[in-house]
């Protein structure tokens, strides 16, 4: 079982200093929803998001979005073999059901992901798909009882992606943690956590394409491809 967390994602409602800013008030107003019931979000609130401290590090629930998309379709969340968390920068954390069929359409997600900021699961009758909780990442990695923690960071030590990942195979639980923000480093708080940090690649890679590639090479580290074609 592999545990993904997608940690410090720039996923959050607009905080209470930005609700009275023009930029905000429109979007508000467009959308019929008061402010701290809509998402920050970089591509509407940029000028807002100038009063802000980290700006550069918040306002991207596409980053969130897509990375969810590629780890919810993989043969090994299929295969009942993935666990998926989103830890956000304001220390919420999402458990995100295997089963769950996120929304394609940006604007459908951020409706969906607005609704579970204020209802706490969604859908809030049965089975959660999502459920939001306020939970620090040092809380959640302990309750996952993740066995060996492997953190991807420019800042690590250089490794093959094969290399790193070929190397969790031999762990009952391991968990990946790959940042879902933009801009900078991880906190000092999330490296703290870390067994091992490794750098794959000398340019930043986007999160939604590590999540994938981390993904199919743990895959290929259980021989999944060759499992799931042959009858």
């Amino acid at each position: 079982m592999l545990i993904l967390v997608l940690a410090e994602v720039a996923l959050e409602t607009v905080p209470k200093e930005l609700w009275s800013h023009p930029a905000v008030r429109r979007h508000s107003k467009r959308q019929k929803k008061p402010p701290q019931n809509l998402l920050l979000d970089r591509s509407l609130h940029h000028s807002a998001m100038r009063r802000l401290g980290e700006n550069e590090k918040r306002g991207r629930p596409d980053i969130t979005h897509f990375a969810l998309l590629e780890a919810l379709g993989s043969p090994l969340n299929k295969e009942g073999l993935l666990q998926t968390y989103v830890h956000t920068n304001r220390d919420y954390t999402i458990t995100v059901n295997p089963s769950a069929r996120l929304p394609r359409n940006y604007n459908r997600f951020l409706g969906l992901i607005e609704q579970l900021f204020q209802m706490g699961k969604v859908p809030f009758e049965g089975e959660a798909l999502l459920k939001l909780e306020s939970k620090t990442l040092p809380n959640l990695l302990a309750e996952t009882e993740a066995d060996y923690v492997m953190v991807f960071s420019r800042e690590g030590q250089p490794k093959t992606l094969e290399e790193a990942v070929s190397s969790l195979q031999a762990k009952r639980r391991p968990a990946v943690i790959i940042g879902g923000f933009p801009h900078g480093h991880f906190s000092e708080t999330t490296v703290q956590l870390a067994d091992e940090i490794v750098s794959v690649d000398l340019e930043m890679l986007e999160a939604w394409t590590l999540t994938s590639r981390v993904i199919y090479e743990y895959e290929r580290a259980l021989s999944l491809p060759q499992k799931r074609i042959v009858p």
